[in-house]
Protein backbone atom coordinates (compact mmCIF):
# COMPACT_ATOMS: atom_id res chain seq x y z
CA UNK A 1 0.00 0.00 0.00
CA UNK A 2 1.34 3.36 -0.98
CA UNK A 3 1.79 5.10 2.21
CA UNK A 4 1.12 8.59 0.17
CA UNK A 5 -1.56 11.26 0.76
CA UNK A 6 -3.85 11.80 -1.46
CA UNK A 7 -6.01 13.78 0.68
CA UNK A 8 -5.15 15.65 3.94
CA UNK A 9 -7.74 17.27 6.42
CA UNK A 10 -6.37 19.87 8.38
CA UNK A 11 -8.73 21.13 11.33
CA UNK A 12 -11.24 20.73 9.22
CA UNK A 13 -14.65 22.09 11.46
CA UNK A 14 -18.30 21.96 10.89
CA UNK A 15 -21.08 24.01 12.57
CA UNK A 16 -24.76 23.95 12.65
CA UNK A 17 -25.96 26.30 14.92
CA UNK A 18 -25.09 25.13 17.66
CA UNK A 19 -23.96 22.01 17.68
CA UNK A 20 -20.76 21.15 16.23
CA UNK A 21 -20.77 18.37 13.72
CA UNK A 22 -16.73 18.23 13.30
CA UNK A 23 -14.21 19.82 15.39
CA UNK A 24 -11.02 19.92 14.21
CA UNK A 25 -10.29 16.82 12.16
CA UNK A 26 -7.00 16.33 10.89
CA UNK A 27 -6.71 13.19 9.30
CA UNK A 28 -5.20 11.73 5.62
CA UNK A 29 -6.45 8.90 3.26
CA UNK A 30 -3.79 7.25 1.43
CA UNK A 31 -3.29 6.09 -2.60
CA UNK A 32 -4.40 2.69 -3.30
CA UNK A 33 -5.99 2.04 -0.11
CA UNK A 34 -9.48 1.40 1.37
CA UNK A 35 -10.29 3.25 4.39
CA UNK A 36 -13.27 2.93 6.57
CA UNK A 37 -14.62 5.58 8.29
CA UNK A 38 -16.59 4.60 11.86
CA UNK A 39 -18.20 6.42 14.46
CA UNK A 40 -21.79 6.33 16.30
CA UNK A 41 -24.46 8.27 14.98
CA UNK A 42 -24.16 12.14 14.96
CA UNK A 43 -20.50 11.26 15.28
CA UNK A 44 -19.97 13.47 12.23
CA UNK A 45 -18.76 10.84 9.35
CA UNK A 46 -21.12 12.04 6.86
CA UNK A 47 -20.72 15.49 7.41
CA UNK A 48 -17.23 15.21 6.97
CA UNK A 49 -17.24 13.10 3.59
CA UNK A 50 -20.00 15.61 2.22
CA UNK A 51 -17.78 18.76 2.77
CA UNK A 52 -15.03 16.67 0.54
CA UNK A 53 -17.80 15.33 -1.98
CA UNK A 54 -18.94 19.10 -2.25
CA UNK A 55 -22.06 19.48 -0.26
CA UNK A 56 -21.12 20.87 2.60
CA UNK A 57 -18.15 23.44 2.97
CA UNK A 58 -16.03 23.70 6.34
CA UNK A 59 -16.13 26.70 8.56
CA UNK A 60 -12.84 25.99 9.28
CA UNK A 61 -9.77 24.17 7.92
CA UNK A 62 -8.19 23.13 4.52
CA UNK A 63 -8.52 20.39 2.61
CA UNK A 64 -5.43 19.16 0.46
CA UNK A 65 -4.89 17.30 -2.85
CA UNK A 66 -1.69 15.70 -3.42
CA UNK A 67 -0.38 17.75 -0.95
CA UNK A 68 -1.88 21.52 -2.78
CA UNK A 69 -4.49 23.05 -1.28
CA UNK A 70 -8.20 23.07 -2.69
CA UNK A 71 -11.59 24.63 -2.41
CA UNK A 72 -14.47 22.31 -2.80
CA UNK A 73 -17.43 24.64 -3.11
CA UNK A 74 -19.69 22.23 -4.94
CA UNK A 75 -19.73 18.67 -6.36
CA UNK A 76 -18.47 20.03 -9.62
CA UNK A 77 -15.23 20.98 -7.61
CA UNK A 78 -14.98 17.84 -6.61
CA UNK A 79 -15.24 16.06 -9.26
CA UNK A 80 -12.32 18.66 -10.54
CA UNK A 81 -10.50 17.46 -7.31
CA UNK A 82 -11.07 13.58 -8.57
CA UNK A 83 -13.05 12.71 -5.52
CA UNK A 84 -16.89 11.11 -6.18
CA UNK A 85 -19.02 10.37 -3.58
CA UNK A 86 -21.69 7.12 -3.91
CA UNK A 87 -24.44 8.00 -1.88
CA UNK A 88 -26.46 5.12 -0.33
CA UNK A 89 -29.94 6.57 -2.10
CA UNK A 90 -29.09 6.20 -5.85
CA UNK A 91 -29.30 9.15 -8.59
CA UNK A 92 -30.43 7.80 -11.25
CA UNK A 93 -33.09 7.93 -13.68
CA UNK A 94 -35.04 5.20 -14.13
CA UNK A 95 -36.25 5.65 -17.36
CA UNK A 96 -32.67 6.30 -18.82
CA UNK A 97 -30.39 4.03 -20.23
CA UNK A 98 -27.26 3.62 -18.21
CA UNK A 99 -25.24 5.08 -20.88
CA UNK A 100 -27.59 7.93 -20.53
CA UNK A 101 -27.39 8.20 -16.73
CA UNK A 102 -23.17 7.84 -17.25
CA UNK A 103 -23.20 11.67 -19.17
CA UNK A 104 -26.36 13.31 -17.86
CA UNK A 105 -24.98 16.39 -16.68
CA UNK A 106 -21.21 16.27 -18.37
CA UNK A 107 -20.37 19.52 -20.02
CA UNK A 108 -19.95 19.02 -24.00
CA UNK A 109 -21.37 19.42 -27.57
CA UNK A 110 -25.11 19.57 -27.53
CA UNK A 111 -25.09 16.40 -29.02
CA UNK A 112 -23.65 13.73 -26.84
CA UNK A 113 -21.87 10.28 -28.91
CA UNK A 114 -23.48 8.11 -26.83
CA UNK A 115 -21.63 4.99 -28.46
CA UNK A 116 -18.34 6.28 -27.91
CA UNK A 117 -19.56 7.27 -24.60
CA UNK A 118 -21.05 3.84 -24.38
CA UNK A 119 -17.32 2.06 -25.47
CA UNK A 120 -15.57 3.96 -22.67
CA UNK A 121 -17.93 1.98 -20.01
CA UNK A 122 -17.29 -1.22 -21.29
CA UNK A 123 -13.57 -0.33 -21.12
CA UNK A 124 -13.98 0.74 -17.28
CA UNK A 125 -16.66 -2.55 -16.69
CA UNK A 126 -13.47 -5.08 -18.21
CA UNK A 127 -10.85 -3.17 -16.20
CA UNK A 128 -12.64 -3.42 -13.25
CA UNK A 129 -15.04 -6.69 -13.18
CA UNK A 130 -18.73 -4.77 -13.61
CA UNK A 131 -21.10 -6.17 -15.20
CA UNK A 132 -23.36 -3.62 -16.43
CA UNK A 133 -25.11 -3.16 -20.10
CA UNK A 134 -24.39 0.53 -21.22
CA UNK A 135 -28.02 0.34 -23.22
CA UNK A 136 -29.84 -1.11 -20.12
CA UNK A 137 -32.49 0.84 -18.96
CA UNK A 138 -32.39 1.65 -15.18
CA UNK A 139 -36.15 0.56 -14.34
CA UNK A 140 -34.93 -2.95 -15.44
CA UNK A 141 -31.67 -3.31 -12.95
CA UNK A 142 -31.36 -4.52 -9.92
CA UNK A 143 -29.78 -2.62 -7.00
CA UNK A 144 -26.29 -4.40 -7.41
CA UNK A 145 -26.40 -3.14 -11.01
CA UNK A 146 -27.90 0.50 -10.06
CA UNK A 147 -24.83 0.53 -7.40
CA UNK A 148 -22.71 -0.78 -9.76
CA UNK A 149 -24.24 2.05 -11.90
CA UNK A 150 -22.92 4.68 -9.71
CA UNK A 151 -19.60 3.87 -9.29
CA UNK A 152 -18.94 3.71 -13.01
CA UNK A 153 -20.58 7.38 -13.25
CA UNK A 154 -17.69 8.54 -10.81
CA UNK A 155 -14.76 6.73 -12.51
CA UNK A 156 -16.06 7.68 -15.80
CA UNK A 157 -15.71 11.81 -14.64
CA UNK A 158 -12.07 10.71 -13.56
CA UNK A 159 -12.76 9.91 -9.51
CA UNK A 160 -9.40 9.25 -8.16
CA UNK A 161 -10.86 9.24 -4.55
CA UNK A 162 -14.15 7.46 -4.26
CA UNK A 163 -16.79 7.72 -0.94
CA UNK A 164 -19.48 4.48 -0.49
CA UNK A 165 -21.52 5.42 1.95
CA UNK A 166 -23.17 2.57 3.80
CA UNK A 167 -22.22 0.23 0.37
CA UNK A 168 -23.77 -2.73 1.23
CA UNK A 169 -27.33 -1.69 2.68
CA UNK A 170 -29.53 -3.41 0.14
CA UNK A 171 -27.63 -6.56 -0.74
CA UNK A 172 -26.99 -10.28 -0.78
CA UNK A 173 -24.19 -11.89 0.69
CA UNK A 174 -23.24 -12.83 -2.77
CA UNK A 175 -24.02 -9.14 -4.50
CA UNK A 176 -21.21 -7.69 -1.03
CA UNK A 177 -18.20 -10.40 -2.29
CA UNK A 178 -18.57 -9.34 -6.27
CA UNK A 179 -18.68 -5.58 -4.52
CA UNK A 180 -15.73 -6.15 -2.09
CA UNK A 181 -13.70 -7.66 -5.35
CA UNK A 182 -14.54 -4.45 -7.53
CA UNK A 183 -13.04 -2.15 -4.52
CA UNK A 184 -10.06 -4.02 -4.31
CA UNK A 185 -9.41 -4.03 -7.80
CA UNK A 186 -9.98 -0.16 -8.08
CA UNK A 187 -7.56 -0.17 -4.53
CA UNK A 188 -4.70 -1.98 -7.17
CA UNK A 189 -4.96 0.30 -9.84
CA UNK A 190 -4.37 3.12 -7.09
CA UNK A 191 -7.67 4.46 -6.41
CA UNK A 192 -8.43 5.89 -2.76
CA UNK A 193 -11.45 4.04 -1.55
CA UNK A 194 -13.47 5.24 1.66
CA UNK A 195 -16.51 3.42 3.23
CA UNK A 196 -18.94 4.68 5.46
CA UNK A 197 -20.28 1.69 7.12
CA UNK A 198 -21.50 0.10 10.53
CA UNK A 199 -20.94 -3.26 9.48
CA UNK A 200 -17.87 -4.19 11.81
CA UNK A 201 -17.54 -8.11 10.00
CA UNK A 202 -16.89 -6.23 6.71
CA UNK A 203 -15.38 -3.49 7.73
CA UNK A 204 -12.59 -5.88 9.05
CA UNK A 205 -13.25 -7.68 5.57
CA UNK A 206 -12.05 -5.28 2.76
CA UNK A 207 -10.43 -2.61 4.58
CA UNK A 208 -6.89 -1.42 5.16
CA UNK A 209 -6.94 0.87 7.79
CA UNK A 210 -9.97 2.26 10.12
CA UNK A 211 -10.46 5.57 10.91
CA UNK A 212 -12.51 6.48 14.20
CA UNK A 213 -14.85 9.99 14.80
CA UNK A 214 -16.59 10.13 18.45
CA UNK A 215 -18.35 13.17 19.02
CA UNK A 216 -17.23 14.74 15.99
CA UNK A 217 -13.39 14.66 16.87
CA UNK A 218 -11.14 12.22 15.16
CA UNK A 219 -10.00 10.16 17.47
CA UNK A 220 -7.40 8.51 15.38
CA UNK A 221 -6.44 5.37 12.76
CA UNK A 222 -5.98 1.72 13.49
CA UNK A 223 -4.68 -0.90 10.76
CA UNK A 224 -7.37 -3.09 10.13
CA UNK A 225 -5.15 -6.51 10.50
CA UNK A 226 -4.49 -5.24 14.34
CA UNK A 227 -8.35 -4.46 14.87
CA UNK A 228 -11.40 -6.75 16.19
CA UNK A 229 -14.92 -6.08 16.44
CA UNK A 230 -14.84 -5.07 20.27
CA UNK A 231 -11.70 -3.05 20.20
CA UNK A 232 -13.64 -0.57 17.45
CA UNK A 233 -16.39 -1.01 19.07
CA UNK A 234 -14.77 0.48 22.24
CA UNK A 235 -13.24 3.14 20.62
CA UNK A 236 -16.25 4.23 19.19
CA UNK A 237 -18.07 4.19 22.19
CA UNK A 238 -15.56 4.74 24.39
CA UNK A 239 -16.49 2.39 26.98
CA UNK A 240 -16.60 -1.32 27.33
CA UNK A 241 -19.83 -2.82 24.86
CA UNK A 242 -21.14 -6.30 25.31
CA UNK A 243 -21.30 -7.22 21.36
CA UNK A 244 -23.65 -10.58 21.52
CA UNK A 245 -27.52 -10.93 21.06
CA UNK A 246 -28.85 -12.60 23.69
CA UNK A 247 -31.35 -15.39 21.64
CA UNK A 248 -33.16 -17.56 24.11
CA UNK A 249 -35.17 -20.93 22.81
CA UNK A 250 -38.54 -19.76 22.20
CA UNK A 251 -41.22 -21.39 24.62
CA UNK A 252 -44.80 -21.56 25.28
CA UNK A 253 -45.71 -20.35 21.54
CA UNK A 254 -48.64 -19.32 20.92
CA UNK A 255 -50.40 -18.66 17.73
CA UNK A 256 -50.49 -14.04 17.23
CA UNK A 257 -51.23 -13.90 13.27
CA UNK A 258 -51.96 -16.07 11.05
CA UNK A 259 -51.38 -14.88 7.04
CA UNK A 260 -52.79 -17.05 4.07
CA UNK A 261 -52.82 -16.37 0.56
CA UNK A 262 -51.69 -13.14 1.08
CA UNK A 263 -51.48 -11.32 -2.12
CA UNK A 264 -50.81 -7.60 -2.92
CA UNK A 265 -51.09 -5.42 -6.27
CA UNK A 266 -48.42 -2.71 -6.68
CA UNK A 267 -48.91 0.49 -8.50
CA UNK A 268 -47.70 -0.79 -11.87
CA UNK A 269 -50.33 -3.58 -11.78
CA UNK A 270 -48.01 -6.14 -10.91
CA UNK A 271 -47.94 -8.37 -8.11
CA UNK A 272 -46.53 -6.82 -5.17
CA UNK A 273 -46.57 -9.83 -3.11
CA UNK A 274 -48.14 -12.93 -4.54
CA UNK A 275 -49.54 -15.86 -2.28
CA UNK A 276 -48.01 -15.42 0.65
CA UNK A 277 -49.08 -17.49 3.76
CA UNK A 278 -47.05 -18.24 7.76
CA UNK A 279 -47.91 -17.92 11.00
CA UNK A 280 -46.20 -15.50 13.76
CA UNK A 281 -45.87 -16.77 17.37
CA UNK A 282 -46.30 -14.94 20.40
CA UNK A 283 -42.63 -15.68 22.07
CA UNK A 284 -40.41 -16.00 18.67
CA UNK A 285 -39.02 -13.72 16.36
CA UNK A 286 -39.50 -13.97 12.78
CA UNK A 287 -37.26 -12.18 10.28
CA UNK A 288 -38.28 -11.47 6.90
CA UNK A 289 -35.17 -12.02 4.77
CA UNK A 290 -35.16 -10.63 1.16
CA UNK A 291 -33.56 -8.03 -1.21
CA UNK A 292 -34.79 -4.32 -1.65
CA UNK A 293 -38.23 -4.42 -3.38
CA UNK A 294 -39.26 -7.73 -3.09
CA UNK A 295 -42.56 -7.20 -0.69
CA UNK A 296 -41.32 -6.82 2.85
CA UNK A 297 -42.67 -3.24 3.11
CA UNK A 298 -46.68 -4.42 1.70
CA UNK A 299 -46.20 -6.82 3.42
CA UNK A 300 -46.25 -5.42 7.14
CA UNK A 301 -48.12 -2.48 5.73
CA UNK A 302 -51.08 -5.06 4.97
CA UNK A 303 -51.06 -6.03 8.70
CA UNK A 304 -51.51 -2.53 9.53
CA UNK A 305 -54.13 -2.57 7.77
CA UNK A 306 -51.96 0.25 5.16
CA UNK A 307 -52.32 -1.41 1.96
CA UNK A 308 -55.03 -2.86 -0.27
CA UNK A 309 -54.94 -6.31 -0.39
CA UNK A 310 -56.44 -8.82 -3.04
CA UNK A 311 -59.65 -10.98 -2.59
CA UNK A 312 -58.67 -14.71 -0.78
CA UNK A 313 -56.41 -12.66 1.66
CA UNK A 314 -56.86 -13.53 4.96
CA UNK A 315 -55.03 -11.92 7.95
CA UNK A 316 -56.75 -13.03 11.50
CA UNK A 317 -55.19 -12.02 14.91
CA UNK A 318 -55.59 -14.22 17.85
CA UNK A 319 -56.26 -11.55 21.04
CA UNK A 320 -53.69 -12.70 24.00
CA UNK A 321 -56.36 -11.96 26.56
CA UNK A 322 -59.13 -14.33 25.44
CA UNK A 323 -57.47 -16.34 22.05
CA UNK A 324 -60.27 -14.88 19.99
CA UNK A 325 -59.98 -14.49 16.36
CA UNK A 326 -60.59 -11.13 14.59
CA UNK A 327 -60.21 -11.11 11.06
CA UNK A 328 -57.82 -7.76 10.04
CA UNK A 329 -58.24 -7.38 5.77
CA UNK A 330 -60.88 -4.69 5.15
CA UNK A 331 -60.07 -2.79 8.48
CA UNK A 332 -58.10 0.60 8.67
CA UNK A 333 -55.27 1.25 10.99
CA UNK A 334 -57.80 2.66 13.79
CA UNK A 335 -60.27 0.46 12.81
CA UNK A 336 -57.78 -2.39 14.10
CA UNK A 337 -56.57 -0.67 16.89
CA UNK A 338 -60.50 0.07 18.37
CA UNK A 339 -60.93 -3.92 17.72
CA UNK A 340 -58.66 -4.28 20.33
CA UNK A 341 -55.79 -5.17 18.54
CA UNK A 342 -52.47 -4.52 20.37
CA UNK A 343 -50.58 -3.87 17.25
CA UNK A 344 -47.17 -1.87 17.15
CA UNK A 345 -45.34 -1.16 13.92
CA UNK A 346 -41.72 0.64 12.94
CA UNK A 347 -42.72 1.75 9.33
CA UNK A 348 -39.67 2.12 6.63
CA UNK A 349 -40.44 5.63 5.94
CA UNK A 350 -39.29 6.66 9.98
CA UNK A 351 -40.65 10.61 9.26
CA UNK A 352 -43.31 10.19 6.28
CA UNK A 353 -45.59 7.56 8.45
CA UNK A 354 -43.90 6.61 11.85
CA UNK A 355 -43.19 10.23 13.26
CA UNK A 356 -44.36 13.91 12.84
CA UNK A 357 -41.36 15.67 12.35
CA UNK A 358 -42.55 18.95 13.14
CA UNK A 359 -43.01 18.16 16.94
CA UNK A 360 -41.29 16.86 19.54
CA UNK A 361 -40.53 13.70 21.69
CA UNK A 362 -43.14 14.41 23.68
CA UNK A 363 -45.74 14.86 21.11
CA UNK A 364 -44.53 11.94 18.82
CA UNK A 365 -45.21 9.77 22.14
CA UNK A 366 -48.34 11.57 22.52
CA UNK A 367 -49.67 10.21 19.16
CA UNK A 368 -49.97 6.38 20.19
CA UNK A 369 -52.51 7.45 23.10
CA UNK A 370 -54.07 10.64 21.40
CA UNK A 371 -58.30 9.70 20.68
CA UNK A 372 -58.12 7.02 23.82
CA UNK A 373 -60.42 8.05 26.43
CA UNK A 374 -62.86 10.95 26.79
CA UNK A 375 -60.84 13.70 28.23
CA UNK A 376 -61.16 17.33 27.05
CA UNK A 377 -57.60 18.36 27.23
CA UNK A 378 -54.52 16.30 26.34
CA UNK A 379 -52.48 15.29 29.30
CA UNK A 380 -48.64 15.31 28.42
CA UNK A 381 -47.24 14.14 31.26
CA UNK A 382 -46.87 10.76 30.71
CA UNK A 383 -45.93 11.39 27.53
CA UNK A 384 -43.05 13.68 28.68
CA UNK A 385 -42.13 11.17 31.35
CA UNK A 386 -41.95 8.27 28.24
CA UNK A 387 -39.74 10.36 26.13
CA UNK A 388 -37.48 11.42 28.98
CA UNK A 389 -37.10 7.28 29.39
CA UNK A 390 -36.37 6.77 26.00
CA UNK A 391 -34.19 9.35 25.57
CA UNK A 392 -31.81 7.96 28.52
CA UNK A 393 -32.96 4.72 27.98
CA UNK A 394 -31.67 4.41 23.73
CA UNK A 395 -29.22 8.11 24.49
CA UNK A 396 -31.41 9.74 22.26
CA UNK A 397 -28.89 12.64 21.28
CA UNK A 398 -31.10 16.10 20.84
CA UNK A 399 -31.64 19.28 22.71
CA UNK A 400 -34.58 18.78 24.57
CA UNK A 401 -37.58 16.16 24.27
CA UNK A 402 -39.61 19.15 22.39
CA UNK A 403 -36.91 19.73 20.15
CA UNK A 404 -38.56 18.57 16.51
CA UNK A 405 -37.54 15.80 15.74
CA UNK A 406 -37.24 16.81 11.92
CA UNK A 407 -34.20 18.29 13.40
CA UNK A 408 -32.28 14.97 14.80
CA UNK A 409 -29.95 12.99 12.89
CA UNK A 410 -31.75 9.90 11.19
CA UNK A 411 -30.25 7.34 13.92
CA UNK A 412 -31.72 9.52 16.51
CA UNK A 413 -35.28 9.73 15.02
CA UNK A 414 -35.12 5.51 14.58
CA UNK A 415 -34.71 5.50 17.98
CA UNK A 416 -37.32 7.73 18.66
CA UNK A 417 -39.43 5.46 16.74
CA UNK A 418 -38.89 1.79 17.68
CA UNK A 419 -38.94 3.48 21.74
CA UNK A 420 -42.27 4.67 21.33
CA UNK A 421 -43.58 1.35 20.17
CA UNK A 422 -41.80 -0.75 22.20
CA UNK A 423 -43.33 0.92 25.03
CA UNK A 424 -46.94 0.20 23.87
CA UNK A 425 -46.10 -3.30 25.19
CA UNK A 426 -47.80 -4.83 21.81
CA UNK A 427 -48.84 -8.30 21.59
CA UNK A 428 -47.49 -8.47 18.12
CA UNK A 429 -44.37 -5.80 17.19
CA UNK A 430 -43.42 -5.64 13.63
CA UNK A 431 -40.37 -3.52 12.81
CA UNK A 432 -38.63 -2.49 9.13
CA UNK A 433 -35.59 -2.34 9.30
CA UNK A 434 -35.32 -1.28 12.99
CA UNK A 435 -31.71 -0.84 13.12
CA UNK A 436 -30.98 0.99 10.03
CA UNK A 437 -28.60 3.86 10.02
CA UNK A 438 -27.70 3.05 13.80
CA UNK A 439 -24.56 2.73 15.14
CA UNK A 440 -23.18 -0.66 16.49
CA UNK A 441 -23.50 -0.14 20.37
CA UNK A 442 -27.52 1.16 19.86
CA UNK A 443 -28.15 -1.59 16.62
CA UNK A 444 -27.56 -4.40 19.97
CA UNK A 445 -29.42 -2.13 22.60
CA UNK A 446 -32.51 -2.66 20.06
CA UNK A 447 -31.47 -6.30 19.39
CA UNK A 448 -31.48 -6.71 23.01
CA UNK A 449 -35.02 -5.10 23.46
CA UNK A 450 -36.57 -7.00 21.01
CA UNK A 451 -35.10 -9.96 22.16
CA UNK A 452 -36.73 -9.21 25.98
CA UNK A 453 -40.24 -8.62 24.11
CA UNK A 454 -40.02 -11.85 22.56
CA UNK A 455 -39.10 -13.38 26.42
CA UNK A 456 -43.19 -11.50 26.87
CA UNK A 457 -44.66 -13.24 24.97
CA UNK A 458 -44.40 -10.72 22.14
CA UNK A 459 -44.55 -12.28 18.38
CA UNK A 460 -41.66 -10.11 16.79
CA UNK A 461 -41.73 -9.74 12.97
CA UNK A 462 -38.21 -8.46 11.91
CA UNK A 463 -37.73 -7.00 8.80
CA UNK A 464 -33.51 -6.26 8.40
CA UNK A 465 -30.99 -6.29 5.77
CA UNK A 466 -27.99 -7.54 7.54
CA UNK A 467 -27.82 -11.89 6.94
CA UNK A 468 -25.70 -12.41 10.14
CA UNK A 469 -28.16 -10.54 12.49
CA UNK A 470 -30.76 -12.29 10.96
CA UNK A 471 -29.53 -15.55 11.70
CA UNK A 472 -28.33 -14.63 15.69
CA UNK A 473 -31.67 -12.50 16.70
CA UNK A 474 -34.38 -14.53 14.53
CA UNK A 475 -36.11 -18.07 15.40
CA UNK A 476 -37.27 -18.75 11.92
CA UNK A 477 -36.62 -16.60 8.56
CA UNK A 478 -39.06 -16.31 6.04
CA UNK A 479 -36.66 -15.56 2.44
CA UNK A 480 -38.91 -13.31 -0.40
CA UNK A 481 -38.35 -13.32 -4.00
CA UNK A 482 -40.08 -11.34 -5.71
CA UNK A 483 -42.57 -10.95 -3.23
CA UNK A 484 -43.34 -14.79 -2.95
CA UNK A 485 -42.62 -16.67 -0.05
CA UNK A 486 -39.20 -18.93 -0.59
CA UNK A 487 -39.35 -20.99 2.29
CA UNK A 488 -39.35 -20.68 5.71
CA UNK A 489 -36.06 -21.78 7.65
CA UNK A 490 -34.62 -22.52 11.06
CA UNK A 491 -32.36 -19.16 11.77
CA UNK A 492 -30.11 -21.91 13.87
CA UNK A 493 -29.54 -23.95 10.99
CA UNK A 494 -29.93 -21.83 8.26
CA UNK A 495 -26.96 -20.62 6.24
CA UNK A 496 -26.15 -16.75 4.76
CA UNK A 497 -25.39 -18.48 1.94
CA UNK A 498 -29.00 -20.57 1.33
CA UNK A 499 -30.88 -17.48 2.16
CA UNK A 500 -28.97 -15.31 -0.11
CA UNK A 501 -29.40 -17.50 -3.00
CA UNK A 502 -33.23 -18.10 -1.61
CA UNK A 503 -33.23 -14.26 -2.46
CA UNK A 504 -32.21 -14.17 -5.38
CA UNK A 505 -34.07 -17.75 -7.62
CA UNK A 506 -37.47 -19.27 -6.54
CA UNK A 507 -36.78 -22.92 -5.23
CA UNK A 508 -38.93 -25.99 -6.41
CA UNK A 509 -39.59 -26.73 -3.06
CA UNK A 510 -40.42 -24.45 -0.08
CA UNK A 511 -39.79 -26.15 3.36
CA UNK A 512 -39.90 -24.74 7.04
Amino acid sequence: MDKTAAVSLHDITKRFGSTVANDHVSMEIRKGEILSLLGENGSGKTTLMNMLSGIYFPDEGEIRIGGEPVTIRSPHDAFACGIGMIHQHFKLVDVFTAVENVVLGLDGPLKLDLKKAAAQIEEICARYGFKVDPWQKVYDMSVSQKQTLEIIKVLYRGARILILDEPTAVLTPQETDRLFAIIRAMRDDGKSIVIITHKLNEVLAVSDRVAILRRGAYLGCIETKDATEQILTEMMVGQKVELNIRRTEPRDLKKRLSVRGLTVVGPEGLDALEDVSFDAYGGEILGIAGISGSGQKQLLESIAGLQKVEPGSSIVYTAPEDEQERQLIGRTPLEIRELGVLLSFVPEDRLGMGLVGSMGMTGNMLLKTYGVGHQLFVKEEGAKKLAEEIMEQLAVVTPGINTPVRRLSGGNVQKVLVGREIAAKPAVLMTAYAVRGLDINTSYTIYNLLCEQKEKGTAVIYVGEDLDVLLALCDRILVLCGGRCNGILDARTATKEEIGLRMTKLQETDHE
